[in-house]
């Protein structure tokens, strides 16, 4: 089925919006009246269609947007993609995955066709239509990885494995939540999810990483993030907290419903086949809060979670300067009727 794209911007005016279709299918992160860290992993297998899990890789309605938006944080900022050399067997392994799956979940918008190592991609969303040679870096106007990950939402690192731990060897990141993958490149799993709080003393991180080492190929899995985002801005990088970090002092009682955003990152884990490498998508959705209300159960329980959250997770996701404004907005909408258990709406 053919998508709509809609021409958008993430930066200066804001124009980005949720179609009432794109609310519904919005990865509401909150199964329950509260939150806490957990390692949350599932199978990251098909769902129910018309959601983000119909396909494995989500394309929707801001796909073009979103792109014009990578290109635009990567003519600014270079190092927002980096791949250490010994990475080239899992770029290609990446790019093999990427292309299948867009091709699978939107065949009306992507096309792989392929006869031995001579492959064509057809991306008619951004009016692609090359033939290379699977294996042959030369053949692509970009490193593989790079060019596959100028035409998929969402960030993309590729860890290797090796002495018992996991390294961030490369990186597509342009929509991250406040981290940089220039400091972090070349770490390992413990040191570039060091400052996250509660979860190192609960052994979260711990058992991730036992399970991550035992990730097997064809297997993938996924858990849910979030914070929340003042505008609809993708690119919250701390290289540009000084363009983003003062949006979190004008939030006003008025404003609320349109600047305050939730920010959603569905993050799925691949095995690559070759490298033996793992492939990390961290797919970022945005809603404010004018659209999460238009969900009674979501407009219910959202400001229940804010209620409940932990001090140390309302600083770490950089929530206190705006969560007591967003909770009395929300107030109202909350009649205090239980929740149906589970994500989506009723």
């Amino acid at each position: 089925m053919a998508i709509a794209f809609k021409q958008e911007t993430f930066r200066n005016d804001f124009s980005y919006r949720n179609s009432p279709e794109n609310i519904r299918r919005f990865p509401f992160p909150f199964d329950r009246d509260e939150y806490m860290y957990s390692v949350n992993m599932e199978p990251h297998v098909h769902g129910r269609p018309g959601t983000v899990y119909e396909s494995l890789i989500d394309v929707d309605e801001h796909y073009v947007a979103e792109m014009h938006d990578r290109a635009l944080v990567l003519k600014e900022d270079p190092l927002r993609y980096q791949a250490l050399p010994h990475m080239m067997s899992a770029q290609w392994d990446t790019l093999e995955l990427l292309m299948e799956q867009q091709a699978a979940g939107y065949p009306d918008h992507f096309t792989l066709i392929r006869n031995g190592d001579q492959w064509r991609w057809i991306n008619r969303p951004l009016g692609i239509d090359d033939s290379f040679t699977f294996g042959d870096a030369s053949t692509l106007p970009y490193e593989p990885f790079e060019y596959i990950t100028r035409q998929a939402q969402g960030d993309f690192c590729i860890v290797d494995q090796r002495d018992s731990n996991l390294w961030m060897d490369a990186g597509m990141v342009t929509t991250q939540a406040d981290w940089s993958l220039d400091f972090d490149i070349g770490m390992n799993f413990m040191e570039w999810h060091g400052p996250v709080p509660l979860a190192h003393q609960i052994g979260v991180f711990d058992r991730a990483l036992k399970f991550l080492l035992n990730l097997q190929q064809g297997k993938p899995t996924r858990r849910f993030n979030w914070t929340m985002t003042i505008n609809p801005r993708l690119d919250t990088s701390p290289e540009n907290y000084h363009k983003w970090g003062p949006d979190r002092t004008t939030v006003t009682p008025d404003n609320v419903g349109e600047k305050v955003h939730l920010r959603v990152e569905l993050q799925s884990l691949w095995r690559l086949p070759r490298s033996n490498a793992i492939l990390f998508v961290i797919r970022c959705y945005l809603m404010n809060m004018e659209e999460l209300v238009t969900v009674p159960k979501w407009a219910r329980r959202f400001p229940r979670v804010l209620k409940t959250l932990p001090p140390e997770l309302i600083d770490y996701k950089g929530l206190t300067r705006f969560r007591e404004t967003t909770i009395d907005w929300l107030a109202k909408y909350d009649d205090g009727a239980p929740t149906s258990p589970g994500i989506y709406p009723d």
